[in-house]
């Protein structure tokens, strides 16, 4: 007997999606600027805040710069990576009631198991945000409004239904 998940999986490799590769990376949370990412993170030799996250989504990309990977979890916005950064990269200074990584996530409709009928809400489950709206039990939408870019809906999806794309982050004073 197959399961729900071995299902769903199967059908991961038709309708999986090619993604092009941004320039752009999405950032822990709480940084300042990209311009400090790229003066102070290629200097700083802790690294603390790879270490720090719990969740295991902060890499270091091949410059030294941190960068997330949500394909095994998502952003808590625990504010350790903060709290650890010695170059006050990442500064709860200017923390704001609604936090937000520097990404925007897609459920793309053709890979979607969801729009093609199949009930599954994968990836509603995780969202910290209640950000994943179902018009109907057929198709989910992402809410930018509420979204606040976590990731943890990325990972959970059995088609890689949902993409993300970096933007720019938004520039805080120091």
């Amino acid at each position: 007997m197959t399961s729900r998940r071995d299902f769903l999986s199967s059908l991961r490799k038709p309708l999986a999606q090619n993604t092009e590769v941004s320039p752009l990376s999405v950032r822990p949370p709480y940084g300042l600027n990209e311009s400090l990412f790229q003066s102070e993170c290629v200097t700083c030799d802790s690294k603390a805040c790879v270490a720090s996250c719990d969740e295991k989504i902060i890499l270091l990309s091949e410059n030294g710069i941190p960068v997330l990977d949500f394909s095994k979890s998502g952003c808590t916005f625990c504010e350790a990576c903060a709290d650890v950064c010695e170059p006050n990269v990442l500064s709860l200074a200017h923390v704001h009631s609604a936090e937000r990584l520097n990404a925007t996530f897609q459920i793309s409709t053709q890979a979607c198991v969801a729009h093609h009928g199949v009930i599954c809400f994968s990836c509603k489950e995780p969202c910290i945000d209640d950000a994943i709206l179902f018009n109907g039990m057929f198709s989910p939408v992402i809410d930018d409004d509420k979204c606040s870019s976590c990731g943890f809906c990325l990972a959970r999806c059995p088609a890689d239904a949902i993409t993300y794309t970096p933007k720019p982050m938004v520039e805080k004073m120091a």
